[in-house]
């Protein structure tokens, strides 16, 4: 049997209070915030490169700043299932710090591998702890500083906690690798996309590009430029190359529901909530399909889903949250309005038709005032079958990040229980 500690006997524990903004007199430094920890296993030099930027003083640089074997947690949000929700720190930082609404959590390294500690905080253990300890109602729920401390925690021998550790890093590095070959992809789709509808040049008829060669061009009132001459122009609500999707799901016994938040971007999936139709929130109305395209309503948030058919077996066991959108396309259309709603000044129209009070998001209606290029049926086909390998791989990626991380949950118990010996 394993000895039992509170966590703060072994592990020093400071709340961050490093807000997002840049003020003169600070030093610029980059800030790992609470969407960040929440969605991400590890932290590493790969993830940082896409945090924001802040300022913070010497002080908070000395306490905040992310080194390797820390681990961060989520402390406070609108639900209980998202907070105490931890992440590793893989890397040593120099001008990375924990943002606001995250706890950071620096294990004594002699007795807690940070890597064991993060796999604790994310099994069925930490988090019941987390989510019954909470303390809030309505708009807020929150960690107090003395909940995280009393946590107990088991505390096997370091050498064990450092084979787990091992163990599970194989699964996380598989799952970091299909995420940067997403990212690789994606650029290697925007630089594509560029070519066929930015810069129209795409191969004509003589096997030259289209514009540069001479290619015939009108101007566009309605985008302000010049098009290709047998392109028309027409809104992303009415259109014939895709349909919007109305609320509604057909009856299930059980499925798995996926909120904004659990889309990462386009490169993967994180665990949704496991649902009944009778019992579902009230939310989660939206049925994905096949060639379907989707996207986050609200404002500021780039969340997207291509439904090819690579991604049938999740499309059958899951629904939406009517924070989305979704745009049923044609199998030769598909490619085009996915690259079109990723590429495209798509997300800085939708964030200009944002209405609401408090939160603003962008309403169907709307949706008639961003204007699409439509192009000729014969480039449509030809840019679905250069561009079709590159989304298949994609989707297959995310389905394999997703079995992965399911094993992964499924093995730290086993791990934590010493079921499963490490090796």
């Amino acid at each position: 049997m394993s000895e039992h500690v509170k966590l703060s006997e072994v592990c020093e524990i400071i709340n961050s209070n490093v807000d997002k903004k840049i003020k003169e007199n600070e030093q610029k430094v980059k800030l790992c915030n609470f969407t960040d920890v929440y969605n991400n296993w590890a932290i590493t030099k790969y993830t940082s490169k896409k945090f924001m930027k802040a300022t913070a003083t010497q002080n908070e640089i000395n306490k905040f700043s992310l080194k390797k074997g820390y681990v961060a947690i989520t402390k406070d949000s609108e639900t209980k299932d998202d907070i105490g929700i931890s992440t590793y720190i893989a890397d040593n930082f120099d001008n990375v710090l924990l943002g606001y609404h995250c706890t950071l959590l620096k294990p004594n390294q002699k007795v807690l591998n940070g890597k064991f500690l993060n796999a604790y905080l994310n099994s069925f253990y930490g988090r019941k702890y987390f989510s019954n300890c909470a303390s809030g109602s309505g708009q807020r729920y929150t960690l107090t500083i003395d909940i995280i401390k009393d946590l107990n925690i088991p505390l096997i021998n370091i050498e064990t906690q450092q084979k787990i550790a091992r163990t599970l890093s194989i699964l996380d590095q598989k799952i970091e690798n299909n995420h940067k070959i997403n990212e690789l992809l994606h650029k290697i789709l925007e630089l594509l996309y560029e070519q066929y509808f930015v810069r129209f040049d795409f191969l004509d008829e003589n096997n030259k590009p289209y514009q540069t060669s001479g290619g015939k061009m009108k101007f566009s009132k309605e985008l302000n430029r010049l098009i290709p001459n047998d392109f028309e122009v027409k809104t992303l609500g009415d259109n014939p190359l895709c349909n919007i999707i109305k609320t509604g799901v057909t009856p299930f016994k059980q499925k798995v529901y996926y909120e904004t938040k659990h889309i990462q971007e386009t490169l993967s999936l994180n665990q949704g909530l496991k649902v009944s139709y009778n019992k579902r929130p009230n939310r989660a109305n939206m049925q994905p399909a096949i060639y379907s395209v989707w996207f986050a309503k609200m404002k500021d948030t780039k969340k997207h889903l291509f439904l090819n058919h690579h991604m049938q077996s999740w499309i059958k066991e899951s629904i939406l949250s009517t924070g989305f959108c979704g745009l049923q396309c044609q199998k030769h259309t598909f490619e085009y309005i996915a690259s079109t709603i990723k590429y495209s000044p798509f997300e800085t129209r939708k964030n200009n038709l944002a209405t609401g009070a408090t939160q603003k998001a962008i309403n169907i209606e709307a949706l008639d005032y961003i204007f699409i290029l439509i192009p000729n049926k014969k480039l449509l086909d030809n840019y679905s079958k250069i561009t079709k390998p590159l989304y298949e791989k994609i989707s297959n990626n995310i389905i394999e990040t997703q079995t992965l991380t399911a094993l992964r949950d499924f093995l730290l118990p086993l791990l934590l229980k010493q079921q499963v010996k490490p090796k």
